[in-house]
């Protein structure tokens, strides 16, 4: 077997896992695993093992099996899950990483085990009350064998390895792996990190394993042309690929000289079903294939006869040495021997004329209405698009996003009426802005049936933390596994996120932006009330805006504090979207900004009965000109225009395929690209389009440099490039406050941006007592507002309402008021979200029409 210390130490100098830059040869590996073998409980038993990609929970994976005991692989950072598992099949021990260090619980109360049990996997998709597979270690070992055989696996092959070790898909390409003495690359993130692709190359990966969801991130960072040379083969499952995708992919490794293989699976037969060899996939890029090496398929009709004849539809079975055992719903179950001989896998296929199987719908996926037999996977695919189809005896459900359409609602109802055979009445439609679904990239169809049958009335779990996810993403189907990294938050709703989860949690959990929302429900902050040093930079930059446009005090560089700001959020938070060339995704923030200078826009047309169209053109500083003409508003909204013209700006610079390959590469070289650009554009441009006196400071040449040292700062992941990043400030700082007129305003302005700079590089949070903490919060929060709205109070309300106060008492008014109308500005803006909230995705008015 590929975990026994004999057979690794048959490969003892060979390398085994590679994981943050270091190598472990297979003789460190059985080193490592006889330790956790060592410290494994004497008894026979359930070993739960949190299966984190690193080498250390292989090694006590293994171990557990070495020490005769059976494993149950638990989710990373899924702590609630794992608890409710240790319940109901009652290990003898659980071993997960915990505050930083790897430990293990030894519980009471362990379950009996059958001899031959040596895995429990966790169906598919399943929480806590799915059901459990039990496999034998013949099963595990045959399966492992099957995908040697038909991969041609030798010592020599190197796998990426993507995919999480608690699904038995990620887990299958470990045991395959290791049972020749070959070896995986342990990605340390997503395929859409910076670091994948250079890290994928310098790992000298040979394979890749992944999700139709990977394939169509793969696809939007520059698809095969980016992959590295070394990869000969790629390999798919673990959902339907489009087959036009497939025929894409195949011809593009074809072309590089390597394989696309794809491949059918369930849990229930360890992994691997079928496969389809690559000589196949351009022909028949819609069929599984054929049955794994040792394995038989076959096709039996509803009353369990076997079919023969080619083209006829049918349940698909499955015989093989890597059948399970049985399913396991309780500790009971963990006692039983095997019960099968083979698996009906639940989905229907037909087996072509050329022998190849292909997958028509799920048997479960049925309704059955007026006498009609109608597939739900069938109807989705005959109505095209980005539809997702589900029903019961009486009512078939199609969903889709909502935005512009083709059909009107009724429409699509008629159309899906009509080609299911069934009266219009029997057809509901659901609109949501996107079709949920799971880690794997499947549609989440329980999602969906919730979505239809929740009510749009706010409830207990509006307090929840994926409520409060909800209130700051309205426009969004949100799910226990997103996080606000995955959701591509903004820096607006990144400072709401956290005043609101601030509340809910009592402080921030270290790294929240990257936990998945079902950790943070039970995360524990760390001790001490502690403001982000960002949120805490945004807070004290509003604040110098609102008192240096009000008083005249020397406290400049409020608006260049923000610029850098800027380009600290985009580049952590949208970065991806540029990248993947998602425009919509990358865009789409800038509306949060847009809708509030719209109303701004025309709260001054109706006051000055006049539209002031360079500011509605976003030119107004372009020095076109002055807002005395009311054609564009005050100077204070040229911050509005340079965002916006920076937004464009960028999308321009990275809209070539190998721009973006560079930004996901390389972010932090693309951010030094983008500031030496910058520094070019201050340097020159002024000089040959040089604006009025007072107005060049308002220009993207002016200003561009400030936002790509802010994104500089967000991409720099090292001692090494934090130094780099802040010599580069120290040298750019003072030389932009000499040629802004080499005066005293202008040193402090740049002197202070500078100790920002080192601030921002160095410290991650503040300590404060709470209520600073949270004054700080609001201020940040309501910042955008505040800068909107704030000289309304001195240049109209005070005026209208009478107020002539001594000099001193009008700037506090002024300065205090403006504060307050921003506030109570983002208080309203946070009240319709929640408001919102209640009718999207997680909390849905599911339009049926």
């Amino acid at each position: 077997m590929f975990h026994a210390r004999d057979h690794l130490m048959r490969f003892a100098d060979r390398p085994c896992l590679i994981h943050d830059g270091e190598v472990l040869c297979y003789g460190d590996l059985a080193e490592a695993a006889a330790r956790a073998a060592a410290r494994m409980p004497g008894r026979r038993g359930l070993i739960g093992v949190e299966m984190r990609p690193e080498p250390r929970a292989i090694a006590t994976y293994l171990g557990a099996l070495q020490a005769g005991h059976a494993v149950m692989p638990l989710p990373v950072d899924q702590p609630d899950l794992a608890r409710t598992l240790a319940r109901r099949f009652r290990p003898a021990a659980l071993w997960s990483r915990q505050d930083g260090r790897w430990r293990g619980q030894v519980l009471d109360n362990a379950a009996a085990l059958h001899p031959d049990l040596a895995l429990l996997m966790q169906t598919s998709g399943s929480t806590g009350q799915g059901r459990g597979v039990r496999l034998s270690a013949r099963a595990v070992a045959a399966n492992a064998a099957s995908i040697v055989d038909y991969l041609r696996l030798d010592a020599e092959a190197r796998a990426g390895l993507v995919l999480p070790l608690h699904y038995s898909y990620g887990l299958s390409v470990l045991h395959s792996h290791l049972a020749v003495g070959a070896s995986l690359w342990l990605a340390p993130g997503s395929v859409l990190d910076a670091g994948f692709l250079p890290g994928l190359a310098q790992a000298g990966a040979t394979s890749l394993a992944g999700v139709p969801h990977h394939f169509r991130m793969l696809d939007g960072i520059g698809g095969a042309g980016a992959l590295p040379p070394s990869l000969r083969c790629l390999t798919v499952a673990g959902g339907a690929m489009p087959a036009a995708d497939v025929a894409r992919w195949a011809r593009a490794m074809k072309a590089r000289g390597g394989a696309f293989v794809v491949m059918y699976g369930q849990t229930e037969a360890t992994a691997r079903i079928a496969w389809l060899p690559p000589e196949h996939a351009m022909r028949a890029p819609d069929a599984v294939g054929q049955a794994i090496p040792g394995g038989q398929l076959l096709l039996r009709d509803a009353q369990g006869r076997e079919i023969t004849a080619p083209g006829v539809e049918g349940e698909l079975v499955y015989r093989g040495p890597n059948v399970m055992m049985g399913y396991a719903d309780q500790a009971a179950d963990l006692r039983l021997g095997p019960g099968l001989d083979e698996l009906a896998t639940g989905d229907l296929a037909r087996r072509g004329a050329d022998g190849l199987y292909r997958i028509t719908g799920r048997l479960s996926r049925m309704s059955k209405i007026a006498g009609l037999r109608i597939g739900h996977d069938a109807l989705e695919r005959a109505l095209g698009g980005d539809h997702a189809v589900w029903g019961d005896d009486a009512t078939i459900w199609v969903a889709r996003p909502a935005g512009p359409a083709a059909e009107s609602a009724a429409d699509l109802a008629a159309r899906a009426a009509a080609l299911a055979g069934i009266g219009r009445q029997h057809v509901q439609v659901l609109e949501c802005p996107a079709l949920p679904r799971r880690p794997n990239g499947k549609i989440d169809y329980p999602a969906l049936r919730r979505l239809a049958a929740d009510s749009a009335a706010p409830g207990p779990e509006a307090r929840s933390v994926q409520a409060l996810f909800q209130r700051c993403f309205p426009a969004r189907a949100i799910g226990p596994e997103d996080s606000f990294a995955s959701l591509g938050g903004d820096s607006l709703q990144h400072v709401e996120l956290s005043l609101l989860l601030d509340r809910r949690l009592s402080g921030l959990p270290e790294g929240w932006e990257n936990l998945p929302i079902r950790a943070l429900e039970s995360a524990r902050p760390r001790p001490g009330a502690r403001v982000p040093m960002p949120v805490l930079a945004r807070a004290l930059a509003i604040l110098a805006v609102v008192v240096s446009h009000q008083t005249g005090w020397p406290v400049y560089g409020g608006a260049a504090a923000m610029m850098l700001l800027l380009g600290m959020s985009v580049a952590q938070h949208r970065r991806q979207a540029l990248a993947a060339g998602d425009w919509a995704a990358f865009l789409r923030p800038s509306l949060r900004v847009l809708v509030p200078y719209g109303l701004v826009l025309a709260g001054f047309a109706l006051a000055w009965h006049q539209v002031p169209w360079v500011s509605v053109l976003m030119l107004g500083n372009f020095a076109l000109t002055t807002p005395e003409t009311h054609l564009m508003l005050p100077y204070l909204y040229w911050f509005v225009e340079a965002y916006v013209q920076i937004t464009l700006l960028l999308a321009l610079l990275f809209w070539p395929p190998p721009a973006r390959r560079w930004l996901a590469r390389d972010p932090l070289a693309a951010g030094l690209g983008l500031l030496a650009l910058a520094c070019l554009l201050r340097l020159t441009l002024p000089e040959f389009w040089p604006l009025p006196a007072g107005r060049s400071q308002f220009s993207v040449p002016w200003v561009f440099y400030l936002f790509a040292l802010g994104w500089c700062i967000a991409c720099a992941d090292s001692r090494r490039a934090r130094l780099g990043v802040m010599a580069a400030a120290a040298v750019i700082l003072p030389v932009a406050a000499y040629l802004g007129g080499n005066w005293y305003g202008g040193w402090i302005k740049y002197l202070s941006l500078l100790a920002l700079v080192a601030a921002l590089l160095t410290v991650r949070a503040v300590p404060m007592p709470r209520p600073m903490v949270r004054l700080a919060m609001h201020l940040a929060q309501a910042a955008f507002p505040i800068y909107l709205l704030h000289r309304l109070v001195p240049e109209v309300l005070m005026p209208r309402a009478g107020l002539h106060l001594d000099p001193a008492m009008t700037d506090l008014v002024a300065v205090l008021g403006g504060i307050a109308l921003g506030w109570a500005a983002a208080q309203a803006q946070g009240w319709l979200s929640a408001q919102w909230s209640f009718r999207s995705p997680g909390r849905p008015a599911a339009t049926a029409r």
